[in-house]
């Protein structure tokens, strides 16, 4: 592998970072921006001013460590054990659909380890996506975003906590989204990439073979069942001709907990999205032959996860989402496929990651 240019300069004034270099850049020269941009600046960079951030004890209850995740309107959180002092992993929504697609039976049988048991007995059923606390101390706020993408994309994880070295305290949780939303906003003081001009239908950003979808007449707990076997974050929700109807996302599941509905997974698609809240993202759509600017701006201005793939009649033909544009922005320029390849050891990799997938 060639090694990468010559990273551009930036400087951090009171406005955010920005370009300094001057004069017009060649196609070869301008495909290396976004990549380059992100090995400038590290991940302590991309925190907000202000965001908030749930801790959990390991001797809460699951069930109420989940409504309280409801309660925050947040997706996960770090978990630390009082007795060893130590952050040992994360609570996320793939733990609350892998024990209701574990344990449920029936609407009319309660599931027991969710009412009962607290989450210390998860993990040591190791029945809990959350790994030692080995795996997350070392993930330092000033590794580079570059780093930090590449590690969510090649573990095939969706956050990572922002760790301070001195005290180990999770100071943040680094997502997909916050990342895209940081360049997203940075990006406008930056050369546009020509490639950003180049349709979806070229570039084959997406996935776009055995794509994971639910009939509308399916079960909630048949959707579980999808999410936990094909390990995807959504499902496009299709009528019987293959036309997308609506979009069923993990976060959805969480609901079920908001609802007090998760003893009655028989419910059917149709009725589980009568049944969500009116905030929960729709079905946002792109066609084959939008460009790939057109494609980010959607995506960054809805704040969503990803858009299906339709043609003119709505039939899925994909998905793209964000770790799709982050592969396409910020590795496909450094020659890097996070899925097949492992990082070059000239780039430093300093990034730990905790295993969770929701």
């Amino acid at each position: 592998m060639e090694p990468f240019a010559e990273v551009p300069l930036f400087e951090v004034g009171d406005g955010g970072p920005s370009w300094i270099n001057s004069g017009p850049l060649s196609e070869a020269e301008d495909r290396l921006v976004y990549m380059n941009f992100m090995k400038s600046h590290c991940c302590y960079d991309a925190i907000p001013t202000s965001s908030k951030l749930v801790v959990f004890d390991t001797t809460l209850e699951v069930k109420k460590a989940f409504f309280a995740l409801v309660a925050n309107g947040v997706r996960a959180a770090p978990l630390w054990d009082s007795k060893l002092q130590v952050f040992v992993g994360m609570l996320t929504i793939t733990d609350f659909i892998n024990i209701l697609q574990r344990y449920y039976t029936s609407p009319l049988v309660q599931i027991y380890e969710l009412e009962e048991h607290k989450i210390e007995t998860w993990r040591g059923q190791k029945i809990l996506n959350t790994p030692t606390y080995d795996a997350i101390r070392h993930f330092p706020i000033l590794c580079s975003l570059f780093d930090a993408v590449y590690s969510l994309l090649k573990h095939k994880i969706h956050r990572l906590p922002v760790i301070d070295p001195l005290s180990g305290n999770v100071l943040h949780i680094l997502t997909h989204k916050r990342i895209l939303k940081f360049l997203y906003i940075f990006g406008s003081l930056l050369p546009k990439p020509r490639f950003l001009q180049k349709r979806i239908q070229e570039v084959a950003i997406g996935t776009f073979k055995e794509i994971a979808t639910v009939l509308i007449s399916a079960t909630v707990y048949d959707a579980l069942s999808v999410f936990v076997e094909r390990r995807v974050s959504a499902l496009p929700v299709v009528d019987q001709k293959g036309k997308v109807v609506a979009l069923y996302s993990r976060f959805d599941v969480i609901n079920l907990a908001a609802q007090k509905s998760y003893n009655n997974l028989n419910m059917s698609m149709q009725e589980a999205l009568a049944s969500r809240s009116c905030s929960m993202e729709g079905v946002l759509k792109c066609y084959p032959y939008e460009t790939l600017q057109t494609i980010i701006d959607r995506i960054a201005k809805a704040e969503v996860h990803r858009l299906v793939l339709v043609d003119s009649k709505d039939v899925v033909q994909g998905i793209v989402s964000l770790s799709d544009l982050l592969q396409a922005l910020i590795l496909n320029p450094a020659g890097i496929h996070a899925f097949l390849s492992c990082l070059p050891g000239h780039i430093l990799n300093t990034c730990s990651v905790i295993n969770t997938c929701a």
